[in-house]
């Protein structure tokens, strides 16, 4: 890989309170106010959304928005593709993170033969299925898409065939069948779930690095910690939801939750996380404006990212050496 190209992705669909589909703006309104020329180095793409049929009555209860959720996410599966193939960085700025199953989906289909570990920074696992999911908002699901996962052993919805139709199509996104198995996935301050992800977690084995052994281990070596769990991958994608952040930090953003990282150890995380020559993909979710203060959430947030930037290209400044 060369250089860095900025995917935004204003989609929203997800999402169960409106508004995150302002966080690339309010990233950019943080960037202006800070005086960076952070937006204008960059080659960026955006991806259409289709967050005017939040207008419309939803058909799908158990996958609110899923016929339009299934036409956005084929538009980023593929431009995630064709930026990995003319060999740049994907850096995803998102709305919701429903996004995320098609970032994988993209990976795959520029590296079919290649192994996918995926690093899950958020307060929340994000693995129901419409199966499973109390309120139907996908952006609780993406996992369970890259899984190629029902979980119809913990089912407590009856879900209509228009809705386990496109959850097919979503599965079965780019390269058909499961992007990534539950041993290539490892959580970071996952701390707000219900019974069934309690359940899923358990049973798959699934590593989570609570806040107390973050905190007692470092960033340094929670991320040796982590590379060492995908030793087998040869592929890494590391998805940043500003809910990680403790809620102290995270106003503006859809479902904030306690006891989450403060902004200089997510910084930290992300920069020891980024030096490491594996990864293809760097995403970044769920800020919104519309629950904030005086934008305190996308200034946060644009300092991680200007961090995690940082490690991208030195990382491909080494590369590019390595390569001469």
């Amino acid at each position: 890989m060369r250089r860095i190209k900025l995917i935004e992705v204003r989609s929203e669909l997800g999402a169960g309170t409106r508004g995150a589909s302002l966080g690339v703006d309010a990233l950019k309104v943080a960037c202006l106010n800070k005086g960076s020329d952070y937006f204008r180095r960059f080659n960026s793409v955006a991806v259409p959304d289709q967050n005017h049929v939040l207008f419309d009555k939803n058909h799908f209860p158990y996958a609110k928005h899923i016929d339009a959720i299934y036409t956005v996410q084929k538009a980023i599966a593929g431009t995630v593709e064709q930026t990995l193939r003319f060999g740049e960085f994907p850096l995803v700025l998102a709305g919701d993170h429903s996004n995320a199953a098609a970032t994988m989906a993209g990976i795959k289909a520029a590296y079919p033969h290649k192994t996918l570990g995926v690093v899950w920074i958020d307060a929340h696992a994000d693995i129901h299925s419409p199966y499973t999911t109390p309120s139907g908002n996908v952006h609780g699901m993406p996992l369970a898409m890259a899984l190629g996962a029902d979980h119809l052993d913990l089912q407590r919805n009856q879900v209509e065939p228009e809705t386990e139709f496109f959850w097919r199509r979503l599965k079965n996104l780019g390269e058909e069948g499961a992007k990534i198995i539950p041993e290539h996935l490892v959580y970071v301050v996952v701390r707000d779930t219900e019974v069934e992800e309690d359940t899923i977690i358990a049973q798959k084995g699934i590593k989570n690095f609570r806040l107390d052994e973050f905190r007692a281990k470092g960033p340094r070596q929670v991320a040796r910690e982590i590379y060492q769990q995908l030793r087998f991958c040869d592929l890494v994608y590391i998805s940043f939801d500003v809910d990680s952040l403790d809620s102290r930090f995270s106003k503006g953003t859809g479902t904030p939750v306690e006891l989450g990282l403060d902004v200089p150890e997510a910084k930290a995380l992300c920069r020891a996380l980024l030096e490491n020559e594996r990864v293809v993909c760097f995403e970044m979710v769920e800020i919104n404006p519309t629950l904030d203060s005086e934008n305190t959430m996308a200034a946060n947030a644009f300092d991680i990212l200007e961090e995690a930037t940082e490690a991208i290209q030195e990382r491909l400044r080494l590369d590019t050496v390595a390569g001469r």
